[in-house]
């Protein structure tokens, strides 16, 4: 489903993101990235979505070369990604409900379609309950909650999280991770980078281990 072809990312002043990473990942899979502060997972998983290019080598998803898109495709390539960040990064203005279906109105679905798709997302990380609540109400765990219902209300193929559980405690950590083994046992590709060994301990998972921008194992 995606593969990395002897990629590197440069960096102006002469750092260097990523150095020749070549890897696979299948249909299904649930990947675990790893690696210390700068190792390189935020730069690895932001070229699948388009968010950076690379400087040298091919991301393919799906055999589409993402690296080459023109900008005007890059927003239709995001809408099969469900993205999730450290921050949550919701809007303080807006309900729950109305940040988890910000996605659809901007995609331009039918507002009955729009709302029902929102209510099964909130359902399925348990917030249906705090739908009409305002962010600022919620703790650390349900805003991050929230942002994981934003990321697959458009019913992504892929999931991509980028050290989710970063500022939680153990309970909310452990929630969050059992969340996304839900979705990738429904089937969803999922790519999780962490500092954290002991986040999905149970659950078996490929992992990928990155050291100064090169791949260790």
């Amino acid at each position: 489903m995606i593969r990395f072809e002897a990629v590197s990312k440069h960096y102006p002043g002469g750092v260097q993101g990523l150095s020749n990473i070549s890897l696979d990942i299948r249909s299904g899979e649930l990947i675990v990235l790893r690696g210390h502060s700068g190792a390189g997972k935020s730069t690895l998983l932001k070229l699948i979505p388009a968010l950076e290019r690379p400087s040298a080598g091919r991301v393919l998803l799906n055999g589409q070369d993402v690296g080459r898109l023109p900008p005007g495709a890059v927003p239709y390539l995001r809408r099969s990604l469900g993205l999730v960040m450290q921050e949550s990064r919701l809007l303080f203005d807006r309900t729950v409900f109305d940040n988890v279906q910000l996605p659809l109105i901007i995609a331009g679905l039918p507002p009955k379609e729009a709302a029902k798709r929102t209510e099964a997302a909130l359902e399925r990380v348990g917030l249906r309950e705090f739908a009409r609540a305002m962010p600022i109400t919620l703790s650390g765990g349900e805003q991050q909650r929230a942002a994981i219902a934003r990321a697959i209300v458009n019913r992504p193929s892929i999931v991509i999280a980028d050290e989710p559980t970063a500022h939680l405690d153990a309970d909310y950590a452990n929630e969050i991770s059992a969340l996304f083994c839900s979705f990738n046992a429904a089937g969803v590709t999922l790519i999780v980078a962490t500092h954290d060994d002991h986040l999905f301990a149970t659950r078996a998972p490929r992992r990928i281990e990155l050291s100064h921008g090169k791949l260790l194992s």
